[in-house]
């Protein structure tokens, strides 16, 4: 059977959850598809992030690797189609802040997902989620881990389907700022199932 891994983070600034957390605790172990699911969850550091999933990919051999992350604010599943060699935004989890830094210096100006993020649109849509691809996954940790991984698997020659995930903030963290879109823990579930089938 193949493997996959599959990361969250933790939750971070002003966030007191993170949906992405949650959702790699319940689907670790899962049998989804042909994939058996190992799952991690990052902390929200340029310093730490990328490096776990180095770990992790080095540790299970995964044969696909999906890298989730939250983006309040959007209002669907959106999986990113580039990542950007650039570190900028807010402060992380260890209150660094990055400005116009490269992630990798002399690297690639940007990499490509490798996932098969149309098909996960149309599934998704298909299967009634709302999904749509994303053409920026921002500056921050987010964009820094989908960048650093598919840097190291190309410096490694290894060709396994990595990218990453935004998703929407959950109903419980929409509580508290009633402006804020929200999807359902549940339907975010759904949703990995989904695309992991969609492999």
């Amino acid at each position: 059977m193949k493997t996959i891994l599959v990361t969250g983070f933790e939750p971070f600034l002003d966030h007191e959850d993170n949906p992405t957390r949650k959702i790699a605790a319940a689907i670790d172990g899962e049998v989804i598809g042909e994939y058996k699911v190992k799952a991690a969850v990052l902390p929200v550091t340029f310093s730490g992030a990328a490096g776990k999933v180095k770990e992790k990919i080095e540790e299970i051999n995964p044969d696909a690797v999906i890298m989730l992350g939250l983006a309040a604010g959007r209002n669907r599943i959106t999986p990113e189609r580039v990542a950007i060699n650039c570190n900028d935004g807010e402060v992380d989890n260890d209150g660094v802040k990055k400005q116009d830094e490269e992630i990798v210096e002399g690297g690639p100006a940007a990499y490509f997902s490798t996932l098969p993020i149309r098909p996960f649109v149309d599934r998704l849509t298909g299967a009634g989620i709302p999904a749509a691809i994303s053409n920026t996954a921002g500056t921050y940790v987010c964009n820094n881990i989908m960048y650093q991984t598919l840097h190291y698997l190309g410096e490694r020659g290894l060709s396994i389907p990595a990218g990453f995930v935004h998703v929407p903030a959950s109903h419980q963290m929409a509580l508290t700022k009633p402006s804020l879109p929200s999807m359902s823990e549940e339907e975010m579930l759904r949703a990995m199932q989904v695309m992991i089938e969609a492999m």
